[in-house]
């Protein structure tokens, strides 16, 4: 009984091998399906609905801004940190005389001409843009430029708030009868209160009888400026070594007027 059930198992198993062979099936590789597609998603706003997250700089690090051909070479470059301004200045005039928009390519600048264009380029990410001076900043140690709101977002510098850039500035516009070796104050502040800008400028008034000096109020506190009978950089630079204010906050600045 034994052999004559191995027999059949035998037989069976030949004929299933056979029947298989008859019918070959081609084996497929498994694919997953895709991913659920985005663009719905990523294109809705409103409540409960998180925007998407923005790439990151080393993902895609994009070309600086071309140089403008009008514009030639630079004539100067400096590296240190830029920062942004926005609100209360909106709509304020700025130091070229013309209206504040936070939404035109504009930056602020300590020292360089009025009307100079310059490539600011944030070293961190690439991005650059190409922005004219139309004001004066930014009054804070260390940093070298103050971009407009538009041009924080154009360099990366919106965000992180500040950057250290690169700044490079073309030849400035040519203005008639204007010193070539520009026109130069000095600005001491911000102070917290107002008594002790009040008390800095009547002490400059007694140190420098031919000078012009007054006291102003800024978004920031209160502001004191000496303009030297001769306003040449030179002398602009002596004022500003001789002044030490007791208010550790308070500085005093070398500003270019024109």
């Amino acid at each position: 009984m034994k052999r004559v059930r191995f027999g059949c198992a035998v037989t069976l198993s030949a004929f299933a091998l056979t029947t298989a062979g008859c019918h070959r099936h081609t084996k497929q590789a498994y694919q997953p399906p895709p991913p659920p597609s985005t663009t719905t998603t990523a294109n809705r706003t409103g409540p409960g609905v998180r925007p998407p997250e923005p790439s990151t700089p080393s993902a895609t690090i994009p070309s600086p801004a071309p140089i403008p051909n009008n514009y030639g070479k630079p004539v100067s470059t400096e590296v240190g940190l830029a920062s942004w301004y926005g609100p209360p200045y909106a709509g304020r005039k700025g130091a070229d005389g013309t209206v504040y928009d936070q939404n035109a390519m504009t930056a602020a600048h300590l020292t360089l001409p009025m009307g100079t264009m310059v490539r600011v380029t944030n070293l961190t990410t690439n991005q650059s843009a190409v922005v004219r001076i139309t004001d004066r900043g930014p009054f804070v140690r260390g940093r070298i430029i103050d971009l407009s709101l538009a041009a924080a977002k154009a360099t990366g510098v919106y965000r992180v708030g500040v950057a250290k850039v690169r700044v490079e500035a073309f030849a400035p516009p040519v203005r008639v009868n204007a010193d070539p070796g520009g026109r130069w104050c000095v600005q001491i502040g911000a102070f917290v209160h107002e008594s002790d800008a009040v008390k800095l400028k009547e002490d400059l008034l007694r140190r420098y009888t031919t000078a012009k000096v007054i006291e102003f109020a800024g978004p920031t506190g209160f502001w004191v400026r000496v303009n030297p009978k001769f306003p040449d950089k030179r002398t602009a630079d002596e004022v500003a070594s001789g002044i030490h204010p007791k208010d550790p906050t308070a500085e005093p600045y070398l500003i270019r007027t024109d």
